[in-house]
């Protein structure tokens, strides 16, 4: 998938399937497409935000650390209201570590992501089937 064609998010929409480049520099694409999505949605500002930030550390996880393909789905569970907003992003299940030592990466730029999302989302967690594991995050939000 393009970045153009990650741009042209659909509208009206209660349920958004995005399949996910593997590549670091997509993250900012899907950010912006997923933006336009909430946008629509009428949500809240600060709902929005936390939703962003979710997803951008469910993608990054996923693209850093996943095999491909991976896929990010967002949702809402009352297209109505709002009621949550549900972010799951699907992989292939844990990429062979690389010959990168935990003590060569950097503290303050890895191993964060999942505590953010932990303290964002009203409800979290993980599952692994034999495709692959999914990563999910569930957040309250108020229309806007």
């Amino acid at each position: 998938m393009t970045t153009a064609q990650l741009d042209a998010a659909p509208r009206g929409e209660v349920e958004h399937v995005l399949p996910l480049p593997h590549d670091p520099g997509a993250v900012s694409a899907v950010r912006r497409r997923i933006r336009t999505v909430l946008i629509d949605w009428n949500l809240a500002a600060d709902t929005a935000e936390d939703v962003l930030l979710v997803v951008s550390e469910l993608v990054t996880n996923a693209i850093v650390h996943a095999l491909p393909p991976a896929t990010l789905t967002l949702s809402r569970t009352a297209p109505d209201g709002c009621g949550a907003v549900r972010v799951e992003v699907t992989d292939r299940g844990p990429a062979a570590p690389t010959a990168l030592s935990a003590a060569a990466l950097d503290p303050d730029e890895c191993g964060r992501g999942l505590a953010i999302v932990t303290a964002l989302a009203a409800r979290c967690g993980a599952r692994a089937d034999s495709g692959g594991t999914i990563r999910w995050a569930e957040l309250h939000c108020d229309r806007g």
